[in-house]
């Protein structure tokens, strides 16, 4: 099998010598481009496994190499791609997520994060190994056969009831579901006496999913509950 390719964006050099010597040591292929233009060009010679791709750069930005990408991959299968920053703001994360990234890495970075970052996008977008079985929507992912999960490629950790909670609204992700429903699946209670037990444990699921923005679970008044990016968010 060969080596999975990776193309490398930045338009500072040191940087993307770092990181392609650091890739290279641990079995990628790689591929730099200095810009924009540069990576797009890159990309319609040969399309790599995975993005690694900087947001500051000369001609066009990463977002918009991202948001081109995507447009020209239509509705099949997209390459992955993992945005480096100078700047840790909310809104780059969420324009980044907006467009379909994979992760997000604030500059400074160690090249050994980036590396596990890599691998780990990788196995998750490809299914290889351990984990063929997954759930996802936005930058929320879960693994059905390890049964771990990640928020913007950091791993959450939870208990056994707010696994199966999660899993459900996951496994419905844009679908309004009742209290009842809800507590039917997760709890097998067929009444609506434990209304409280489900508000409980979605605020701790909130505690824990939506650290980060944008929120993902959301309350529908009178209702129930619903996984899905705020509507402004939603892809058209």
């Amino acid at each position: 099998m060969a080596d999975p390719l990776v193309l490398v964006v930045d338009d500072e050099e040191h940087i993307t010598e770092l990181v392609a010597m650091g890739l290279g040591f641990n079995g990628f292929e790689v591929e730099r481009a200095a810009s924009g233009r540069g990576a797009l060009d890159a990309i319609g010679k040969r399309r790599p496994d995975l993005i690694v791709l900087d947001v500051m750069l000369p001609d066009l930005t990463g977002f918009d190499v991202a948001k081109r990408l995507r447009q020209a991959e239509g509705a099949g299968t997209r390459i992955p791609i993992i945005f480096l920053t100078a700047r840790d703001t909310t809104q780059d994360k969420i324009e980044g997520l907006r467009l379909g990234s994979d992760d997000y890495v604030t500059k400074p970075f160690s090249i050994e994060e980036l590396i596990e970052r890599v691998k780990a996008v990788l196995r998750r977008s490809t299914g290889a190994g351990p984990g063929e079985r997954k759930l996802s929507y936005a930058d929320l992912e879960l693994d059905e056969d390890t049964r771990d999960v990640w928020r913007a490629g950091k791993l959450v950790t939870l208990t056994a009831t707010e696994y199966r909670l999660l899993h459900y609204l996951l496994s419905n992700a844009r679908r309004v579901l009742t209290r009842d429903q809800i507590l039917e699946h997760v709890w097998d209670y067929t009444f609506a006496g434990n209304a409280s037990v489900l508000e409980t444990y979605i605020s701790y699921l909130r505690h824990k999913v939506d650290h980060v923005d944008p929120p993902l679970i959301h309350t529908v008044r009178g209702v129930g509950y619903t996984l899905r990016l705020p509507p402004e968010l939603e892809p058209s």
